[in-house]
């Protein structure tokens, strides 16, 4: 993507955050994959809104790109699997087992297998898995070891932080103006008519 369409692109999720139209930036975060907004996947994960934060990482990396991205998706689905045995779901874990865990078979053969064996205790929270009984302190400690994972991916990048720029229409004008100057002739005419404010020299 060339630098100008990013420039405008992170234009437009600064303004859109001045707005307060949270739900239509972080879709376009997702979408063009060029800013991961830490502070919202992490506050998902930690809501239980599982599915919802996978498919926001969906939109930068998949489970097979490097070694921090698949644990990044592993600890959201384990996560997922264990709230799922401590609330009496054993259809819902039996379908995470089957479903969600087989792409992480390659990297643990046993895997399936230990996670089979859980589904028959009847109280799973005890042991090395004490830990899960609260569930709310398990999120926030995996929220604490995911971050390390996204730090450190290299897809993630300069992805993680807004790069310094002003916000709102002028700026994004501004852009758009700069980016057309070849392409269209008549472009100043244009937005001088369209706006007003936007300063032509």
């Amino acid at each position: 993507m060339a630098a100008t369409d990013r420039d405008i692109i992170y234009s437009i999720l600064k303004y859109l955050g001045k707005v307060d139209l949270a739900e239509t930036a972080r879709t376009l975060e997702r979408e063009s994959g060029m800013f991961f907004n830490v502070t919202y996947f992490e506050e998902l994960v930690i809501n239980g809104s599982f599915d919802e934060a996978e498919e926001y990482i969906g939109g930068f990396t998949t489970v097979h790109d490097n070694a921090y991205s698949t644990k990044t998706i592993f600890e959201i689905r384990k996560q997922k699997f264990l709230e799922a045995l401590e609330n009496g779901e054993r259809s819902a874990a039996l379908n995470i087992v089957m479903d969600e865990f087989k792409t992480f078979e390659q990297y643990n053969a046993n895997l399936i297998p230990e996670s089979t064996q859980l589904l028959t205790l009847d109280d799973f929270s005890h042991g090395s898995l004490s830990e899960y009984g609260d569930m709310k302190k398990a999120r926030r400690t995996m929220v604490t070891e995911i971050r390390r994972f996204l730090e450190e991916n290299p897809l993630l990048k300069g992805k993680l932080l807004y790069p310094a720029m002003n916000a709102g229409p002028p700026m994004l004008f501004k852009l758009v103006h700069n980016q057309n100057a070849d392409a269209d002739p008549d472009h100043k005419l244009l937005y001088a008519k369209v706006d007003p404010f936007l300063r032509i020299n």
